[in-house]
């Protein structure tokens, strides 16, 4: 009779879920590097959610590349760091979260110069030169993985910087493709937080940043509703800061994560 009541008792612990029967333990991403791998979920205000976080360019295209102190800016190490510290953000509020390029070795990194790699990849797949091709793999993987992700809420955010002049500073600015009302409600808000974060910690500068329309390959051609965002000019030194200064580009991710938070309370 005792080894049946402990059969029956080993039988109930194995049917509670895991949080029932012992404190869940921090998530772990390698991607984020060593020593930001380990995270909490520290809400659930993204629950139910779904990012494909795109960052641009990668493998044999840096993209851009922009001047600062004797040192070469690349694109493409710029905007995979602030849409890795994008996705942690994401998923400490309980999000889940694809990334589509994606680097092995570099994760999240404090440095305000980032070395120059060809090592990403598209999900593990040689990134093409061809621009076309590169384009269509990762709108290919973004599709495939929208089709098998269930979830009413699944969004798309695409992370590049400008090169102009180097006179020309530019605040982020975001994109949707043409004709998606939701890709321009998302955008919408995305500017709104920004604008209320210039105020906050910059009240006497404004912020311009616009919104619109463009018709990109990777806007047309992926499903999720997304924004494409470009975070600065990459040859002009005001904007270079957004980019160099490690706290800088965290900001980034953090204000884009909170204008997510909102968007996605507002279509629950």
């Amino acid at each position: 009779m005792r080894f049946g009541l402990l059969t029956i008792w080993l039988l109930f612990l194995l049917a509670l879920p895991l949080s029932a029967k012992k404190e869940r333990k921090p998530g772990y991403e390698p991607l984020f590097g060593k020593a930001q791998a380990a995270y909490k979920v520290t809400s659930s205000s993204l629950k139910g959610a779904t990012f494909y976080l795109v960052s641009g360019h990668g493998g044999p295209d840096p993209g851009c590349i922009g001047k600062y102190q004797g040192h070469e800016l690349h694109e493409d190490e710029y905007a995979y760091d602030i849409i890795l510290r994008l996705g942690r953000e994401l998923m400490k509020r309980g999000a889940k979260v694809h990334f589509i390029i994606q680097d092995a070795k570099d994760g999240i990194r404090n440095q305000a110069i980032l070395k120059n790699s060809k090592r990403e990849t598209c999900m593990g797949k040689a990134i093409p030169l061809n621009q076309v091709a590169r384009l269509k793999q990762r709108c290919d993987a973004v599709n495939a993985l929208y089709r098998k992700d269930k979830g009413r809420y699944k969004r798309a955010i695409f992370i590049h910087v400008d090169s102009r002049s180097r006179r020309n500073q530019t605040d982020v600015f975001f994109y949707h493709a043409p004709g998606s009302s939701k890709g321009r409600v998302l955008t919408r808000e995305l500017q709104r937080t920004f604008q209320s974060k210039y105020r906050q910690h910059q009240p006497n500068r404004g912020f311009d940043g616009s919104v619109s329309e463009r018709n990109l390959y990777v806007l047309r051609n992926t499903a999720p509703v997304a924004a494409f965002l470009e975070v600065g000019n990459i040859q002009n030194a005001q904007d270079q800061k957004r980019l160099v200064i490690p706290n800088n580009r965290q900001a980034l991710a953090n204000w884009i994560t909170e204008a997510l938070v909102k968007d996605y309370k507002r279509n629950k």
